[in-house]
C-alpha cells in the first residue's frame, strides 16, 4: 500500500539548531539522543520505511532567536531526492508581519513547497490572531494548505514555564476560528491535539475545511473515542504523518496494524486522504498557473 507520511522533518543539523534553547528538552522528552543526522541517512529511513515523505521547516526565529530550517533548505531536499520525498511544508514565521506575508507567494511560486506548517506553541502566537489574517488571506488565495499543530508539545516540556511557551496557542478552538474566517483554506490539524481531542474532533467534523493528521504518537496510545471514529465517522479526514525522527516507523506500522481497521479504512489514511484532500498524487501538484493562480 502506498504511504504517504505528511509530517517528517529534516532530521539534518539546520533543523536541529532550528530548535534553539529547546534541543535538550526534545531530547529528554523522547528518552534519547537528539542529534543531528545525515541527510543520506535520513533519506535512507525514509527508504527503509517505504514512505513518500513530505518535509518541514521550521521558523521560530522571532520567538528564539534561531536560525530556521527554512522552506529553500527542505524544498532543496526534496529536489535532491526525488524519488523518496514527495513534497515539503514551507514555514513563516507570522510575528514577522509583512515580511511572512511577502515571503508567502515567493515560497509557493518560486521553490514550489505544498503548502505552510505553523507550531503555534513553539512560535508563540495563536492562529486566530486577528494581526495574521493578511498572512492567511495571502496563503488562502494561492490555494495553498496550511498544516497547524495542536495540542501539547515536547518542545518546553518540563522546563520551568516551558521556557514561555503557553498551551493555549495551540488549542483546536482557534483553528475552527481560522476555518470559520478563511472557508477556502484548507486546514490540516497535525498530532492528535491532547488534552483536547473530544474538541479537535468536533472541529474537524464541523468545518468542511478543516483535515487531521495523527502524527508524533504511538497508536496504541489514542483514545478509544479516536480509534472508534478513525473507522467511522473521521475516516474521510484523518491521514497518517509520523513526526519523523519522534517515533520510529516500524514501531507505528505495528501499532497501526494492530488497531484492526479494514484495508479500505487504512487505504484512506495512508494515502486516499492525501491525494484527495492534498492532490499527493505521485507526481507533485501543478504549477500555481495551472491551478489558476498567478
Amino acid at each position: 500500500m502506498r504511504i504517504v507520511d505528511l509530517h517528517c522533518y529534516p532530521g539534518t543539523q539546520p533543523w536541529i539548531d532550528s530548535q534553539g534553547p529547546f534541543v535538550e528538552a526534545l531530547g529528554a522528552y523522547w528518552k534519547r539522543d537528539w542529534v543531528a543526522r545525515a541527510e543520506e541517512e535520513v533519506v535512507a529511513d525514509f527508504r527503509g520505511a517505504g514512505v513518500e515523505a513530505v518535509l518541514v521547516a521550521f521558523d521560530i526565529e522571532s520567538a528564539t532567536g534561531a536560525p530556521p530550517c527554512t522552506s529553500a533548505y527542505v524544498a532543496g531536499m526534496r529536489d535532491r531526492h526525488p524519488d523518496t520525498i514527495l513534497q515539503a511544508w514551507g514555514a513563516v514565521d507570522p510575528l514577522k508581519g509583512r515580511a511572512a506575508v511577502a515571503a508567502v507567494e515567493a515560497q509557493v511560486r518560486d521553490l514550489g513547497v505544498l503548502g505552510f506548517h505553523f507550531h503555534p506553541i513553539m512560535g508563540r502566537f495563536a492562529v486566530d490572531d486577528p494581526r495574521f489574517f493578511p498572512l492567511f488571506e495571502a496563503i488562502a488565495q494561492l490555494r495553498a494548505p496550511v498544516m497547524i499543530d495542536v495540542g501539547t508539545t515536547g518542545m518546553g516540556a518540563g522546563l520551568p514555564g516551558g521556557l514561555g511557551a503557553r498551551l493555549r496557542h495551540a488549542h483546536p478552538l482557534t483553528i475552527d476560528e481560522l476555518a470559520a474566517n478563511f472557508p477556502k483554506l484548507t486546514i490540516v490539524a497535525a498530532h492528535p491535539g491532547w488534552p483536547w481531542v473530544e474538541e479537535m474532533t468536533a472541529v474537524a467534523l464541523h468545518k468542511g475545511n478543516v483535515y487531521w493528521e495523527l502524527s508524533g504518537w504511538a497508536p496504541r496510545h489514542f483514545p478509544e473515542g479516536l480509534k472508534r471514529d478513525i473507522r467511522g465517522r473521521l475516516q474521510d479526514k484523518v491521514m497518517f504523518g509520523s513526526d519523523y525522527p519522534s517515533l520510529p516507523y516500524e514501531r507505528l506500522f505495528r501499532e497501526w496494524r494492530a488497531l484492526g481497521y479494514t484495508e479500505s479504512v487504512m487505504a484512506k489514511v495512508f494515502h486516499e486522504n492525501a491525494e484527495r484532500v492534498l492532490g499527493l498524487t505521485a507526481a507533485r501538484p501543478a504549477p500555481l498557473a495551472e491551478r489558476g493562480v498567478g
